[in-house]
């Protein structure tokens, strides 16, 4: 049975600002995840068990993903990817020295 036409469906649960704040601490959140995977290669000279087809993959993602932000000019998608692609960067970087 299809939904009642005169019942609006509630998309705004959370507003688009609150969203946009959402989604930037996410962001930030995740790239700070990261840094001890950058470190532990980095600093501790140990790549083992790090995948270069996954962090390329993630890397390759990355840099599209920075492509269409720039094109919407939406500052949540490209922002992020900036530091993304620093981190995938470094991951794949040391994984070529130290792997």
């Amino acid at each position: 049975m299809p939904p009642n036409p005169t019942t609006p469906l509630d998309n705004d649960f959370i507003s688009e600002s609150a969203m946009r704040r959402v989604l930037a601490s996410l962001s930030l959140f995740t790239l700070i995840m990261t840094i001890p995977q950058v470190l532990t290669i980095w600093i501790g000279r140990r790549a083992a068990g790090v995948s270069l087809l996954s962090w390329s993959a993630y890397l390759i993602s990355a840099v599209f993903w920075l492509w269409y932000g720039i094109r919407k000019r939406d500052r949540n998608i490209y922002l992020p990817c900036i530091g993304w692609i620093t981190v995938d960067g470094a991951v794949i970087l040391g994984v070529l020295f130290y792997g």
